[in-house]
């Protein structure tokens, strides 16, 4: 899929389209419009920031103050790429970015970074009231519907509105997509935008659910004693990982943070299950110590030594060792509990997904190679990373990168230097 040549006469001067309103397409049109290009910025829904909005609902974490090394480690594959981007637009380089739009962030305890107050709606207000003061041109409630060669190295884009569904049409040489991955398709990431590729275009990588629950066929009675409670202070593993933290058991299986962490490698398992260690701080023989001080092997008292809580004892009723009273195959399954997994849920109620536009297929600049002038942002490449900001973290690098190598595009076609 090739751009043909011709002439630019009638084609606006540093005109630049970014498709798609969420955190990295924002970034995107930012950059670009901050740098004298005329930014129109096309979403599909009636306001833009609402993957925004539902992922700051709890507290908006914005980035993690870990050190380089370790944050890139989090996107699991192409290391290189990821050490780049965060290079140059890292925790550091996002905290300063909030800071100029009035915004005080401060490191929690876990080392995740928020701001003060936590509001995620109040710094979109300012953040878009900053881009309208750059004159950003806002077009909502239009969605994508075919991207193809125009003239003169341009791109045609046609747009429908959702509401009337009338046709729109745009010719640019250069554009920023940033249509977002295949989670939360009610805020406008509904995973749809494949086809606006041709058959034979570029490679693209099946949406999964990543960050998201897993199902168990759980006991009934297990469900009456247990759902909704937690598992505190917990390691889980599945594979060669391990994590610590927290889980929930819900009515369908589980949720938190331990089991998004494993999800990329749960997906690996020909047979999905997780290993719990309910009792981390514990080797297995002070935990088999400090049932053996008991004189009477009775379950709930051996329970209430160890502190376990009502999840943690539900799980050891239902998956645990058949004798309870075997002090010492109970204290094996405390501190390895299998679990077996049915599957993870619905794409559509993950945090985020994994698929979309395969690297391969990009450069170094996230430019699509068989498509000059066309740069990606955020979740519709294909990567993953957990909660605790290093999504967020992920859109804003690639919607920084997006933009600079537009600006760089826009001033080779203008012979600049």
């Amino acid at each position: 899929m090739a751009a043909t040549p011709g002439s630019l006469k009638e084609l606006p001067a540093r005109r630049v389209l970014v498709v798609g309103g969420g955190p990295a397409g924002l970034r995107a049109a930012e950059v670009l419009a901050e740098n004298g290009c005329r930014v129109a910025l096309y979403d599909q829904k009636p306001s833009v920031g609402r993957k925004f909005l539902v992922a700051g609902k709890g507290g908006l974490n914005l980035t993690h103050s870990e050190e380089l090394t370790g944050f890139v480690s989090r996107y699991g594959g192409e290391a290189g790429r990821w050490r780049a981007l965060l290079a140059a637009f890292g925790p550091a380089e996002l905290r300063a970015w909030a800071a100029a739009l009035g915004v005080e962030t401060y490191v929690g305890t876990s080392g995740r970074v928020f701001p003060k107050g936590q509001q995620a709606a109040a710094l979109l207000r300012r953040w878009v009231a900053r881009l309208r003061g750059l004159d950003v041109e806002f077009h909502v409630n239009r969605r994508l519907e075919s991207l193809r060669p125009g003239v003169a190295g341009t791109w045609e884009l046609t747009f429908r509105d959702v509401r009337s569904g009338g046709p729109r049409t745009e010719n640019v040489a250069t554009l920023v997509l940033a249509l977002g991955g295949a989670s939360w398709p009610q805020t406008g990431s509904d995973g749809r935008w494949p086809t606006v590729f041709a058959a034979d275009g570029p490679r693209i990588v099946p949406w999964q659910a990543a960050n998201c629950g897993w199902e168990v066929a759980w006991d009934p009675r297990l469900l009456a004693a247990a759902e909704g409670k937690p598992l505190k202070n917990i390691r889980v593993s599945a594979g060669g990982q391990a994590v610590s933290g927290e889980a929930l058991i819900t009515r369908y299986g589980l949720e938190g943070s331990t089991v998004y962490q494993l999800g990329r490698d749960l997906r690996a398992m020909e047979k999905p299950a997780l290993r719990f260690d309910l009792k981390p701080e514990v080797p297995e023989q002070s935990v088999f110590d400090r049932l053996l001080s008991q004189r009477e092997p009775g379950w709930e008292e051996m329970a209430r030594r160890l502190k376990l809580g009502t999840a943690a004892r539900a799980l050891l009723e239902f998956h645990g060792p058949a004798a309870l009273g075997d002090r010492r195959a109970l204290a094996a399954a405390i501190k390895c509990l299998p679990l077996e997994l049915k599957g993870p849920r619905p794409v559509a109620e993950a945090i985020s997904s994994a698929g979309g536009m395969a690297w391969a297929e990009l450069d170094g600049d996230l430019m699509l190679t068989r498509m000059p002038g066309v740069y990606l942002a955020g979740e519709m490449i294909d990567w993953e990373a957990p909660t605790g900001g290093y999504l967020l973290q992920g859109a804003f690098a690639t919607g920084t990168r997006a933009g600079q190598a537009a600006l760089r595009h826009l001033a080779s076609r203008e012979g600049q230097p």
